[in-house]
């Protein structure tokens, strides 16, 4: 899939587990781990900004698209 999401990134960054942020965001761990693994189709945007509220930063430090045909990020 073209975009990737970096939530482990983040999570390290802030010293927090998926447990806290699904519990912090009110998610299920099952949906936010869908996410965390890139293998969500879709995000709304309610969640979306709960989570960037959260980890206090912004969409795109969260997802990226990479070009698959070009290769960068």
């Amino acid at each position: 899939m073209p975009v990737r999401v970096h939530l482990d990134d983040l999570l390290h960054a802030r010293r927090m587990t998926l447990t806290d942020l699904a519990q912090a965001v009110d998610i299920t761990l099952a949906n936010l781990s869908i996410l965390k693994t890139g293998k969500a189709k879709a995000i709304r945007f309610s969640t979306l900004e709960a989570i960037c509220r959260v980890l206090e930063c912004q969409p795109g430090d969260l997802l990226a698209f990479i070009d698959e045909e070009g290769g960068g990020e």
